[in-house]
Formats: structure tokens, sequence, C-alpha cells
């Protein structure tokens, strides 16, 4: 072994085994590891460039680093770095470090759960002003092994077993990974959906456990799709937007129709909860020949009626996109009716409720709602409610679009964001009476944490109608499906008795905290109403003083 060899590696290995020491106190402490976690150490990149100083940088990325953070050690070279003259000497320094790093990669000096089933050895060396590159792949097959058999019992024992059995959340991210590893799973649907479908069925129950199940296997199928897949057939020419543009080496008869396939049914997965990723997959799919991809972005899975057309209107539907097109050819009330209904007969057969809506319409209509996204969606909304013979039919639509844990795709996900059926809903107990209760089903179902457009509805509920003790429960409905950032509302001077006895027996089938809030959102702070006491008389004083306590507690 050459000796520039010998002290470029006792430099390395120097800095490393410091590092690796105190990484493995650290993970020793671990006690919420993963069964699924062979390990956490998985790569290794050694950089030498000329850099500032006189011999230049080594790196070290113990971590596969990511495009946007630096987070290498940084070693000062020394004078042993002038006879690396030839680039076999460099070749041959790559060979040591992976000779050397196998060494410890095989043994458990570090513990045994330090070093995962696999390890990426990297080596990037300046030479004659080019950046020479090479990759070694370790394998520990006892490992690999053990790996396999603990996969094997979880998916029997956590994923097909039978209720209350189930994965922790943090089984659940490393299982989402590996469904993706070729190590361990075919990339073929009828292997992995079974799977990702019965944990979907187990977590139908919480919403929060689902959220989190699908974000893992979603994420893994995207890391799947843009390492493993797009890569060997596009350019990324924008790191940050992920654009890619399609090599002029590649043909479609150099495509694995296998990894095609898999790419496909991981962009309909994706496109579950992220229609424009799945959207942008199957434009590449496309690209590369896919006729099944093409007829997605045409008409969608073909479970649907994608074309609808009268004399009055036109829709189109792709349920793959969850989009909906509408064409209003003849402004009239039977053209909105014809639209909701080929909506309604949509979902009605599963087309997904939270859908985004393109609108082509002359007339431009918006509820008088602060907040609410002035998007296509609201517009046809509120031009259907500019129909009085049209209510009914809005209020069987948001009966059928209504679902917790849903939102439109109007907006990009924000405060702006609203529940399906939220803009007839909205319009309905703005303009008629008859529809107060579907009001309250609305603010009793929709999700106070992640969504906030019904913070505004009471100011124009209060605006359109007053307040009187026969409206009394249903504006406490529309205040208690508020969330924390709501406002006392403005001008509210609750000062009728009959109103103030309708609070109080209204809260009085609340909750502590339920009535606090109300009484918040209807005064604001409690010494308002404590002066108002002392000027009140009786029977609104005792009114008030019990008011007054619910605000105190």
């Amino acid at each position: 072994m050459q000796p520039c060899i010998e002290h470029f590696l006792a430099d390395v290995w120097a800095k490393l085994a410091t590092i690796y020491k105190q990484e493995s106190k650290r993970i020793n402490a671990l006690n919420d590891q993963s069964r699924l976690q062979a390990g956490i150490f998985n790569y290794l990149k050694v950089t030498w460039h000329k850099g500032q100083g006189s011999y230049g940088t080594i790196l070290l990325d113990v971590y596969e680093p990511l495009d946007w953070s630096d987070s290498a050690y940084r070693i000062e070279a020394g004078a042993y770095i002038e006879e690396f003259t030839e680039a076999v000497y460099i070749e041959e320094l790559f060979n040591a470090l992976c000779v050397k790093m196998e060494q410890v990669f095989q043994s458990f000096q570090y513990g045994t759960r330090f070093f995962d089933y696999y390890c990426q050895v990297v080596l990037e060396f300046e030479h004659n002003r080019e950046m020479l590159h090479y990759q070694k792949k370790l394998l520990n097959q006892q490992k690999l092994a053990l790996t396999k058999q603990e996969l094997a019992t979880f998916i029997d024992t956590k994923v097909m077993a039978e209720l209350p059995a189930r994965p922790s959340d943090n089984d659940e991210f490393f299982f989402a990974q590996h469904l993706v590893n070729p190590h361990f799973f075919q990339q073929r649907a009828e292997e992995i959906e079974p799977l990702i479908s019965r944990l979907q069925d187990k977590h139908h129950a919480n919403q929060q456990r689902l959220e989190r199940w699908n974000y893992y296997y979603t994420r893994a199928l995207e890391q799947w799709a843009e390492v493993h897949f797009l890569t060997h057939y596009f350019e990324q020419t924008e790191a940050y937007t992920k654009e890619w543009m399609l090599t002029t080496a590649t043909t479609p008869q150099q495509i694995a129709q296998e990894k095609l396939d898999f790419f496909l049914y991981s962009a309909l997965k994706i496109g579950q909860q992220d229609p424009i990723t799945c959207q942008k997959y199957l434009e590449l799919a496309k690209q590369l020949g896919s006729q099944r991809a093409a007829m997605y972005l045409q008409a969608g899975s073909g479970r649907y009626e994608s074309r609808r057309q009268s004399n009055v209107f036109r829709g189109q539907a792709n349920d793959i996109l969850q989009t909906i097109t509408i064409h209003i050819i003849v402004e009239e009330e039977k053209a909105y009716q014809e639209a909701l209904h080929y909506i309604m007969e949509l979902l009605q057969a599963g087309f997904p409720k939270g859908y985004k809506l393109l609108l082509k319409s002359k007339v431009k209509h918006y509820l008088p709602v602060k907040g609410l996204a002035k998007s296509k969606l609201h517009q046809f909304f509120a031009n259907c409610c500019t129909y009085p013979s049209l209510f009914p039919l809005l209020a069987d639509y948001a009966q059928t679009a209504m679902e917790a844990y849903a939102w439109y795709q109007d907006v990009e996900p924000s405060e702006k964001s609203a529940m399906p059926g939220t803009y007839a809903v909205f319009g309905l107990g703005l303009y008629s009476d008859a529809y107060f209760p579907l009001v309250q089903s609305y603010m009793a179902l929709v999700d106070t944490e992640h969504q906030s457009v019904q913070n505004a509805y009471a100011e124009a509920f209060l605006e359109a109608h007053g307040l009187t003790a026969e409206l009394m429960p249903v504006c406490i409905a529309i205040l208690l499906a508020a969330n924390e950032s709501a406002k006392p509302l403005k001008g509210l001077d609750l000062r009728e008795q009959d109103c103030i006895r309708a609070l109080v027996d209204e809260l009085a089938k609340k909750e502590d905290y339920e009535r606090a809030f109300v009484l918040y959102r209807i005064f604001g702070r409690a010494n308002k109403v404590a002066q108002r006491l002392k000027r009140e008389t009786s029977p609104i004083k005792e009114e008030l003083e019990q008011l007054l306590q619910w605000m105190d507690t």
C-alpha cells in the first residue's frame, strides 16, 4: 500500500472512530428502536477537494447528505495529498477504504444495532480538475436474514392479525420503507397493495394513525419513484421543484414493463393523497410511451361517467386526477341543476369527495363569508344559491359530500381549506331557515383542528338572520365549531331577556370548556359581563351571574 494511502486512511479513521464511538453511546442508550430497523448507520462518504487550505480538506458524511444541507465533518489533509499523482492511487485508496470499512461493518464493536444490514461506501476525489467518483454497497448477509425473519413475524402478528393487534407508529415508518425495498418485496402491486390496504383498514377508526400511515407509504413510494425509476430515464432539471427532463438516449423499448407498471401503481396510490404529484408522474410515464398513463390523464380509471353533455351544460370527470370540469353553456337554473345531478351521481358512485372543480361560467357570485377562497368551486355553489328552487338539491348534495377529515382541493392546504359540502351548507344556512338543521350537522362534523373557514360564518349568519331565542341552538353550534384562533364577535349586543335565557338554557347542556368558549365568542372578556352585571336588575341579573360563573370556571 502506498504511504499516501496509509496516511489518508489514518486521518479519516482517527476522526471516524471518534464519531462512531460517540454515536455508539447515543444509540445504546435508545430504548425505542424499531424491531424492523437492523441498525442506524448505512452510509459513509469520504470526499477530498483542494479547497482553501495548503493540502485541501477531507469531508466525512456519515449520513447521506441532503441537497440543501452540509453536515460533513472536516479534516485538514496533510502533505501526503501531493503524492496522489495518478488516478490508480485513488482507486487503490477506495479499495483500501472499503476493506477497512468492511471489517468494522461486519463486526459488532459498536453494538448490534449500530450498523444497518447494508452500508454504502462512497469516495469522491478531486483529480486534474475532475471529481472522481467511486461507490460500493456492503452487505451483512446475517443481518439481512434476521431482518427478513423479523419482518415476516411482524406481518403475521401485527399487520395480518386481527385487531386489537396493530403496529407501533415507529414500526410502521420502517415497514413502509421495506415495502419498496427489493431485498424484502418484489415491486409489484399485487404483493404490496394487500399490506397497505390492511393497515388502512386497521386504522379506519383512528384518523390520526390513518393519516400517518398514508403519509409513510406515499412518501416511501415517492422516494422509490424518484430514486429507483425516474433517474434511469430522466434528468432532474430543478431539484427543489422536482422537474424532470427525458434523456435523449431513452426509448420506450428500453423500459422494463414491470418497473413501469409499479411506477403507475405508485402514481395512483400517491394520487389518493396528492393528485398533483400523481398527474406529474402520469405525464412522465406518458413520455415513456405508456398508453395506460395517457388514458388515465384523459378519462381517469374508467370506473365513472367521464363525460356528460346537454344543450345547457357540459361535464367531465377524472377520478385519478380528482377533478370535475363544469362548463355552463346557458346561464339558467336548468344548467346548474343538471351539473349538480352529475356531480352528485359521481359522488354517490364513489368519486373522491375532496375533488377540485374547474368551472367555465360567465356569472361570478360568492358567499358573504370572510376568509372563503374565491375559487371556481366556491363560485359554482354560490351561483347555484341564486336559484331557490335548487336548495333541496343543494341540501342533498351537501349530505352526500360532507365527510370529516376530507377537504376540497380548490386551494392549496391552508387556512382556506374547506370540508366537502362547505359552500353548499354555508349558502343554504344564509339564505333559508329551512336548512338550519343541516348547518348544525355540518358544524358537529367539521374538523376544528385542521379547518378554520367556519370561524367567520357566525358573523355572516348573524348578519343574515340576527339573534333570537329561537336561533340560539344553531348559533351555539356555529360558535362551537370554530377553532381556537377565532376572535370574539364584533357588534353583538345581547340585550333581550329571552335571548339571554335561551343562551343559559342551551349552555346548561354543554361541557364547561364549551360554555367558556361560546361565552368568549359572544362577550369577549369576563370583566365586560361583570361590569354589565352591576347595572342590571332581576331577572337578567341572575342569568348574567350564571354566565359569569361559567366564564370563570
